[in-house]
């Protein structure tokens, strides 16, 4: 079901609540296994401990930190991957345009599963501080290095992660219980609350059927795992879309601050990469984003620098109320503010982009399945928390599985999963929810909301502990 709303001053957004009958969801895998004798299905099938499905950068720190957890080292796991194999990364060649923000938790797993190591040895940018700001009433906030235990964030290239990911399992020395398959893709699939015993069963493109005792969508947003579980969902089709280039500076600098700037139309980032290197994500309208993609090089330079440094319409009472706050607390934003570097170029085929929205799984589990990632839940990049999100679910997901063996239950026993997701939400709804409050504050330039956002920002970049409190919640 789909419905259109006008919020005030936000234009149209599309709410999308999508629930899949079991009788819908079951079709493909009913009408596969009513052609099959049952019987013979089981005795035929390979059998594995932990099927995941979905081999990108969640799904695969999943593969690994199962092998790597002594309690669990035991449990023949197997990740199935749709694309072909993965070809590797080369320090040699160019940055790629999808990168990660990582956070401090997220170092922290991959320490653990020994592929940070591999990271830095590579490229791994260093960010040390980070400025947000508003176009339409330069309120600002800054954070540094000083406020964490560690980096603001570091930005690792994507197709580095899985690389180091890659390494890991291509050991097999230490870890002989993890299978890769590529190019395998799921035809049918019934869990073991359909099949009514301890397995769930997978039938592959290839005709290879499969069961597991424990089934982990990892497969994005539009999990088949998902559907399967008949799993209700809620979605916000924001109309916006992401565009992401890799972009040339126009002089050598330090270069380790991420900037952001929220925009009419949506917020804009520059993060760092190398001295002379930084990677956009820039949020806009569809047709702009159209725009940006297709206009040359030099107009695509034009426009980036424009909206860092264009100067907006501001409203006056705006304006009057924050030379009010400034005097009143003794600020002077014209010293406090810095600018970003100027960029030159953008480097030739790195513009791409992607469609932005919010969705939210209603459960994350059931009886002999749960979902991480995406499939569970996707945010907008704007605070550049998706694949922390991902990446703590793992780190949730392995500490309950290895409590359920410890004790000598099922793997896809419901009261141990259910563990797995009460912690995931408690960390995951906090972060998605205020994400989706500021895309929501930052979609207008309706005077009331403007003003109160640029009050908050500035208020909360002036008392260090609320500030302090809100990043070490989102960044580790």
């Amino acid at each position: 079901m789909s419905v259109l709303i006008k919020a005030s001053g936000l234009g149209p957004v599309r709410l999308v609540f999508k629930q899949l009958s079991a009788s819908r969801a079951l079709s493909l895998s009913t009408k596969y296994y009513a052609e099959t004798d049952t019987s013979k299905q089981k005795s035929s099938a390979e059998h594995f401990d932990i099927i995941i499905g979905g081999g990108g950068l969640v799904g695969t720190a999943l593969a690994v930190a199962l092998a790597k957890n002594k309690v669990l080292s035991d449990k023949r796991i197997l990740l199935l991957e749709g694309a072909p194999p993965f070809r590797g990364f080369n320090v040699e060649t160019q940055y790629g345009n999808r990168v990660s923000a990582i956070n401090g938790n997220s170092v922290e797993l991959f320490k653990s599963i020994g592929a940070w190591d591999y990271m830095q040895e590579r490229r791994v940018k260093h960010v040390k501080q980070m400025q947000v700001w508003d176009a339409c009433s330069d309120a600002l906030i800054k954070f540094q290095d000083e406020h964490f235990a560690a980096d603001v964030a570091c930005i690792v290239e994507n197709d580095l992660m899985l690389d180091a990911m890659y390494a890991q399992l291509a050991d097999k020395n230490n870890m002989p219980n993890v299978e890769v398959r590529n190019n395998a893709r799921i035809e049918a699939l019934r869990l073991s609350v359909d099949t009514g015993d301890n397995y769930s069963q997978v039938h592959l493109k290839d005709g290879k059927t499969l069961t597991c005792e424990l089934m982990i969508g990892a497969d994005g947003a539009n999990s088949l795992v998902r559907k399967q579980m008949n799993i209700d969902v809620f979605s916000v089709d924001y109309e916006r879309r992401g565009v992401v280039a890799t972009v040339q500076l126009e002089d050598a600098c330090d270069n380790a601050v991420a900037w952001q700037r929220f925009l009419p139309t949506g917020p804009v980032a520059l993060l760092p990469l190398s001295e002379t290197l930084s990677s956009v994500v820039w949020s806009t309208t569809i047709a702009h984003a159209k725009e940006l993609l297709d206009m040359p090089a030099t107009d695509f330079t034009k426009a980036l620098n424009e909206a860092f440094f264009k100067e907006y319409p501001k409203d006056g009472v705006v304006v009057n109320a924050m030379n009010t706050l400034n005097s009143l607390i003794g600020r002077d934003p014209n010293i406090l503010r810095q600018y970003p570097p100027a960029v030159n170029d953008v480097i030739d085929k790195s513009r791409a982009s992607f469609p932005l929205g919010f969705l939210h799984a209603s459960s994350y589990v059931c009886s002999g399945a749960a979902l991480i990632g995406d499939a569970a839940h996707r945010v907008h990049p704007l605070a550049g928390q998706g694949v922390n999100l991902g990446f703590s679910d793992v780190r949730e997901l392995v500490k309950v599985l290895a409590d359920a063996a410890y004790a000598g239950a099922r793997l896809g026993d419901k009261h141990y999963l259910i563990k797995y997701e009460q912690r995931s939400l408690a960390k995951n709804v906090p972060i998605m929810v205020g994400v989706h409050g500021l895309h929501t504050l930052y979609s207008t330039t309706f005077t009331p909301v403007v003003l109160l956002r640029s009050l908050g920002l500035q208020l909360t970049d002036t008392f260090s502990p609320i500030k302090n409190l809100f990043m070490k919640r989102a960044m580790g």
